[in-house]
């Protein structure tokens, strides 16, 4: 019962409202690989934080910034890394945070830090941040060839005009 309008003035209004809508226009669009509208962004990973970053990449190739998000569907956007070599990290992790490896052989377990990591392959520390905040399904396979991750300033898509996108994530 309404408190103001009582049994009859709550019947009335619920009436008025369902009268109002169209409920043949509000329908659920699940979005395809097809007709998701696919962008192209470029993304500079100079001075930005390694796991703040990864975070916006990862929703950006989920497509979760979009209205038309479909769980089950590669709707994101493709993204661009550049100056992989100068992420930055917080605290003590420069020293203390290593990558763990295994051979697959007995005794075969190899770690390397990160900073070792940043010397010889820059790109795979990004790749390794993103990777592990999508899903470990096939989709989170099929969302990860749409990253693109380069050391320096310079990358080959220029083609597809992509757009600058900055994140609010320095400190």
């Amino acid at each position: 019962m309404h408190p103001v309008l009582g049994e009859a003035g709550a019947q009335k209004t619920h009436e008025n409202i369902k009268s109002q809508m169209n409920t043949l226009s509000y329908k659920t669009v699940s979005v395809s690989k097809e007709n998701a509208n696919k962008q192209w962004f470029v993304v500079d990973a100079e001075g930005q934080i390694l796991g703040r970053l990864a975070s916006e990449i990862a929703k950006i190739l989920r497509g979760k910034h979009k209205p038309s998000f479909t769980p089950h569907s590669d709707c994101g956007d493709y993204v661009i890394v550049i100056n992989a070599e100068k992420i930055a990290l917080t605290g003590k992790k420069m020293e203390t945070k290593y990558y763990v490896r295994h051979t697959g052989y007995p005794g075969g377990q190899r770690m390397r830090p990160i900073k070792e990591q940043l010397e010889r392959k820059p790109i795979a520390v990004i790749e390794h941040a993103v990777k592990g905040m999508l899903p470990k399904t096939k989709l989170g396979a099929e969302l990860f060839r749409n990253l693109h991750v380069y050391a320096g300033t310079e990358h080959k898509h220029e083609a597809q005009q992509p757009q600058e996108l900055k994140f609010n994530t320095n400190n």
